[in-house]
């Protein structure tokens, strides 16, 4: 209390120690007022440094004392002299609380000046590289998974054994123990997958062309190609009023779906909706016509809610939720 009592009635509050011109004021230094212009600092400081120029000591013991005070001179010239130091000066002479924005200020002008351009380009790289490494992780991800996946991996042993890769007889001279001989096999089966199965969409094999640094190279091509695009569709669909082809009703029924280009590329597996067999009954019931697809989609949620209603542990859960849930839980008779 007795220290925030003495600070208050201190000369020096406001001026921090180390900053500028330190517990004291460079106005005062210099013996001009604060709204002295550029011309009358300069001539105070001038006057100031004459005077107390070590050269000017009389005696020898008088040398330091010159030096102490014509450092302080000019340290109080160089701040005021130089408008924005000037103006983060008296930025701190206006509001002695905020410490810390009043050191940001300070420090701020020792920072290296770094060309906004090369900031750009760093962060652009390093969100590049994380992009792309995500992506190969993503594709990793999905060739164990479709190794592990019935349906593909059956299809990928027989490719293995078709080409000799796997299923030969072990010759006496193999010093191979089985569970090499089993890993090797996993090896040749997840290569097969890769070379021989198409995964498209998120888990594609990555693309430098994916990459942000390439896609920003490439965006004024892609906003062509998008123009030219919007003015053919609304040039056929909307002025000449022509019929929707495979492409356009694909497009339409994508875009009802709200699936991303990713998803309906990708694997069957991966996203069930891009299997073929399901083009043909988007095509059948021509879900491109935005009437047909709202009543497929009320359809497809009513039956999986009857699938929902006819599951043991849905059932189990909502007599769970009937009972009160977490808050009505009971432990036994009471």
């Amino acid at each position: 209390m007795l220290i925030f009592l003495f600070l208050l009635v201190s000369p020096s509050y406001g001026f921090l120690d180390g900053l500028y011109c330190g517990l004291e004021n460079c106005y005062e230094i210099l013996g001009v007022t604060r709204d002295a212009s550029r011309g009358e600092i300069t001539k105070g400081y001038r006057k100031l440094a004459r005077k107390w120029h070590p050269d000017m000591a009389s005696k020898a013991e008088e040398n330091e004392e010159f030096t102490k005070m014509f450092q302080k001179i000019a340290n109080a010239y160089e701040i005021l002299r130089d408008d924005e130091q000037r103006e983060n000066y008296n930025y701190m002479l206006d509001n002695p609380d905020e410490h810390l924005a009043n050191y940001y200020r300070y420090y701020r002008r020792y920072a290296p000046k770094v060309d906004i351009r090369i900031v750009i380009a760093v962060t652009l790289t390093i969100i590049s590289v994380i992009q792309y490494w995500g992506a190969w992780n993503n594709y990793n991800a999905a060739i164990n998974y479709l190794c592990k996946e019935p349906k593909y991996r059956i299809q990928a042993v027989g490719i293995a054994k078709a080409e000799g890769l796997i299923g030969q007889k072990r010759d006496r001279k193999d010093k191979r123990t089985k569970e090499e001989i089993r890993n090797e096999e996993e090896e040749i089966i997840k290569k097969v997958i890769e070379e021989k199965m198409d995964i498209r969409g998120g888990y594609s094999k990555p693309n430098i062309k994916d990459i942000l640094w390439i896609q920003l190279i490439l965006s004024p091509y892609y906003l062509v190609q998008y123009i030219i695009w919007f003015g053919r569709w609304v040039w056929k669909f909307w002025i000449c009023r022509e019929e929707y082809g495979e492409e356009e009703k694909l497009y339409l029924i994508k875009k009802y779906l709200k699936a991303s280009r990713s998803q309906w590329e990708a694997s069957p597996v991966l996203f069930p909706l891009a299997k073929e067999e399901n083009f043909d009954e988007y095509m059948r019931k021509e879900l491109w016509i935005k009437e047909n697809f709202n009543e497929w989609k009320r359809e497809k949620e009513e039956e999986m809610k009857a699938k929902l209603a006819e599951s043991a542990r849905y059932k189990s859960f909502r007599r769970y939720m009937k009972k009160g849930g977490p808050g009505q839980m009971s432990f036994g008779p009471e």
